[in-house]
């Protein structure tokens, strides 16, 4: 029988998080029941939630960054087992037969995958994300989180860790040049920008942070960076023209793109994984000259994931979270625009026990 459980849930873009209840399905036989530990409070759930990406389907939970413990499997379940630590991504299905899917590149499913809110199922129920005490997801798309991963820690790796992860990886962050380590520029230090660091110095690249300032200088060398950059300096664009082999552009807002493009070297690559609600303009010239790319990346595969969990725990890398309780939402959005967070919020499911549902 479906079952209900506490969750936080906003029934308009204006209106404020409430704690109410959400019902969850009758776990299928190739079902997973997870008791969530921790939830991410990812930028895209603030741009879902505020009609930035156009309209969403309200009442509406949200959240795709979540840790947890195996409660049930359904009786076809072979992989996973009561108690075992796991994560939920920014995916809760796909067709699984299309050439993309058994790539397992499931967030390019050719038929569309299903997103773990806002999104519609199979059974044509709008899915509920992870701002809540339970959550029930198809086995495939779970992973198992590493002992070494504190669950608030780890929460944020499911969407923040395999978005910067997997350009990274797919772009050669780990692949010398000439001898020498590879030049990546991490443009913006938030909540993607904080974990690509992380993951481009562990992969042995030298890492530059470029931001608008250099308040953050000190964080970005504690997490593996070389040095900081401040975008707004005098001449910043010419001085560092073709310096960099590739750079990763975390940022959700408007910038001149062919500006930093002239920051690659030839057959460079920006690797765009930050999703401003306005369009961008590019001239073409800045990429035909010295033969650049400019690449977007979408998430990462189930795989793919799994493979990022067991590389930030084989090289000790975490997200940087505050952890918050259920009632400081609200108050996180507003802080996570601003550029108010070191780096995630992260929210405390267990502070769902003293709370009354509306």
């Amino acid at each position: 029988m479906p079952f209900t459980v506490k969750a936080l849930q906003k029934t308009g873009p204006e209106q404020p998080f409430r704690v109410t209840t959400i019902e969850r399905r009758d776990p299928r036989p190739d079902d997973v029941v997870i008791d969530i530990r921790a939830a991410g409070i990812c930028h895209s759930d603030i741009h879902t939630i505020r009609n930035e990406w156009g309209e969403a389907s309200f009442p509406l939970t949200v959240g795709h960054e979540i840790a947890g413990v195996v409660s049930a499997v359904g009786a076809d379940v072979t992989d996973w087992k009561v108690g075992d630590r796991v994560g939920v991504g920014c995916l809760v299905n796909s067709c699984g037969t299309c050439e993309e899917c058994r790539a397992d590149q499931e967030q390019n499913c050719l038929e569309g995958n299903v997103g773990t809110y806002n999104a519609t199922d199979v059974d044509g129920t709008v899915t509920q994300g992870g701002y809540a005490e339970k959550v029930v997801v198809n086995e495939r798309f779970v992973c198992r989180i590493p002992d070494e991963l504190a669950f608030d820690a780890a929460a944020p790796l499911l969407c923040a860790g395999i978005t910067t992860y997997s350009p990274l990886r797919r772009w050669g962050a780990d692949t010398p040049v000439d001898g020498r380590a590879k030049r990546v520029a991490v443009l913006g230090l938030g909540g993607l920008g904080h974990m690509g660091v992380q993951i481009a110095a562990a992969m042995g690249a030298e890492v530059t942070v470029l931001s608008r300032s250099l308040k953050k200088e000190q964080d970005a060398l504690a997490l593996g960076a070389t040095r900081v950059l401040s975008t707004t300096e005098e001449n910043f664009f010419r001085e560092h023209r073709g310096e960099f082999d590739l750079i990763l552009n975390t940022i959700s807002a408007s910038i001149p793109v062919d500006r930093y493009l002239r920051l690659l070297t030839p057959r460079g690559v920006m690797a765009v994984v930050g999703l401003p609600p306005e369009k961008q303009p590019v001239g073409f010239g800045s990429l035909i000259g010295g033969a650049k790319v400019l690449a977007g990346s979408n998430i990462g595969g189930i795989a793919e994931t799994q493979e990022m969990l067991d590389f930030c725990a084989e090289h000790g890398l975490a997200a940087k979270v505050e952890v918050i309780g259920i009632h400081e939402a609200d108050a996180a959005y507003d802080r996570v625009v601003a550029g108010d967070v070191h780096f995630r919020a992260v929210i405390d499911t267990a502070t769902f026990a003293d709370a009354a549902a509306e």
